[in-house]
């Protein structure tokens, strides 16, 4: 016998996804300008990091955040580097929001760090994203619930489907965390949403009835609808979900559609335009870029291709990215309000034979730079060095 675990996302698509070193292209043109410092700090591993600044004068609001320590492909570092981004995060996002922004997101690799660490060289799947994404998210909330001085119905976590949620609960049992915010689903929210507002339909991802009936079969028949509300079964149960009360002050919604169906997309487009644009939306690791960026063909998925342009106008609150190519390695990283930068890590031995990460801010821009013009600052800066 062959025992195995299936979540509704993986049941839906029956895919894993390995991933090795794929980077996604950029997007946007940019205003920007090279930048040439000098030497600052050293951390231990020894990293070099150059000091950071942009604008005029020597005020301290002017130095641009360096990038986290631990994440050089060169190292696996075992310490807590998702701390590290969930502070950055956490304040770039209270920025963004008291700048009355509402379409927000966060973007990182969501395996750096830890005991298991993982670079874009190594192989992993979906799942191991999802569940990282998952507790990041979840060990979130209560900092955000006490920074906003708010209450666990004013904060939706919102995660892809009602498995995730059951998942999550289990995993998280903790009166801290459960009352930090209101644990729901993409589905839940949308059909709350559009319970009040008609044209904002719930979009069933591809499959949903095969899945449904296979949920049934395993559980001995019986209901129609799209979960189980006894408990078990493939899809989830009902029960796990926190209950909806007219709007919220913040949607914080892990990882749509990166790795699940495309209908994510919508139905988050969808929720977030029945709430009104005065309702934030933030979204974790979501792949926007796939969006936006003309993965998805608009003959083929025209819903989808609706929603280009809502994607389109989405602000990073964190965005850390890596670049290899072309014997360069390098990220592309931005904390809100910062502009951006490319970042250039270099690996060298000192005299004591001693792997020293040396970091070289290449470029800074007020908008974000494509693939191909971060790429071409680190070569630029690397063949100066």
């Amino acid at each position: 016998m062959v025992s195995f675990f299936i979540t509704n996302r993986a049941f839906l698509l029956s895919t894993v996804l390995v991933l090795s070193g794929v980077v996604d292209c950029f997007t946007s043109t940019h205003g920007s300008q090279d930048v040439r410092l000098t030497s600052a700090q050293t951390y231990s591993p020894v990293i070099k990091t150059e000091l950071r600044v942009f604008g005029g004068g020597n005020n301290n609001s002017n130095t641009l955040t360096s990038l986290p320590k631990g994440i050089s492909p060169f190292e696996k570092s075992k310490r807590d580097v998702q701390k590290e981004l969930r502070t950055l995060a956490q304040a770039a996002l209270l920025q963004g929001l008291n700048d009355r922004k509402t379409r927000l997101e966060i973007e990182f690799p969501p395996l750096l760090g830890g005991d298991n660490a993982k670079s874009q060289f190594d192989d992993f799947d979906n799942v191991q994203e999802l569940n990282k994404n998952r507790d990041w998210c979840i060990e979130l909330l209560p900092s955000l619930k006490s920074s906003l001085k708010t209450n666990k119905d004013n904060i939706w976590l919102v995660l892809p489907d009602l498995k995730e949620v059951e998942l999550a609960k289990n995993e998280w049992t903790g009166k801290r965390y459960r009352d930090a915010g209101s644990f729901t689903s993409i589905e839940a929210v949308t059909k709350h949403y559009a319970s009040d507002d008609a044209q904002q339909e719930y979009s069933k991802p591809w499959g949903a009835t095969f899945a449904s009936i296979a949920n049934q079969l395993m559980n001995g028949g019986g209901g129609d609808d799209y979960s189980d509300s006894r408990g078990g079964g493939l899809l989830g149960d009902a029960r796990a979900l926190d209950p909806l009360q007219g709007t919220c002050n913040l949607h914080l919604v892990c990882q749509p559609g990166n790795g699940g169906p495309v209908e994510d997309w919508i139905n988050v487009k969808a929720f977030h335009d029945a709430a009104g644009d005065g309702v934030p939306t933030c979204i974790v690791n979501g792949a926007l870029d796939k969006v936006r960026d003309g993965y998805y063909a608009a003959f083929i998925f025209p819903k989808l291709a609706k929603t280009f342009d809502f994607y389109k106008s989405f602000e990073s609150m964190l965005f850390l990215k890596p670049i290899s190519d072309k014997g360069v390695y390098g990220w592309t990283f931005r904390v809100y309000p910062e502009p951006w930068q490319v970042v250039l890590q270099t690996p060298v031995r000192d005299a004591k034979d001693q792997l020293i990460i040396e970091e070289t801010v290449a470029l800074v821009s007020s908008s974000r730079p494509t693939y191909q013009e971060a790429l071409q600052s680190l070569l630029a800066t690397a063949s100066t060095r």
